[in-house]
């Protein structure tokens, strides 16, 4: 079992900035057990109107929310840092299984322990629905 996530707090603004595309990267997958490995096993969680505690409820809240949300695709952006908290900001776009295409857009703020797993996240989240003419947001991120 993963016991460490580098980069580790304090985070300066690289640190920063690769915590935030490892997470990008890793919802991508949209794989919930991988995604889990990244916050404590007792990680604290409040993403709309749930909260969900710890990694095995993590894994549920995951694989429930991209059984539902088909096609995920999700950029992130580092808003602010200090010490072992990362604040950010993210689009994502999805598709239900109706065919409706959904631009979300959120806030989440992050705080770490020592060894940069993530022990609390809260995400504030909007939805707009979108025809999918209007997407913008296609799979991954390509590195250049």
């Amino acid at each position: 079992m993963t016991t460490s996530r580098p980069p580790f707090p304090p985070f300066d603004e690289e640190s920063a900035l690769r915590k935030v595309q490892a997470a990008e990267d890793a919802w991508n997958t949209c794989d919930p057990e991988r995604v889990s490995l990244a916050y404590t096993v007792d990680s604290a969680w409040r993403n709309r109107d749930r909260f969900v505690n710890g990694r095995a409820e993590i894994v549920d809240f995951l694989r429930e929310k991209w059984s539902r949300e088909q096609e995920y695709a999700l950029r992130k952006e580092l808003w602010d840092f200090r010490g072992s908290r990362i604040a950010v900001r993210f689009q994502y776009e999805c598709r239900t299984a109706d065919g409706q295409w959904w631009r979300s857009y959120g806030n989440e703020l992050w705080e770490f322990t020592a060894e940069g797993l993530m022990a609390r996240r809260e995400a504030s989240i909007n939805d707009v629905r979108i025809t999918e003419s209007e997407r913008s947001i296609f799979g991954p991120r390509r590195s250049s």
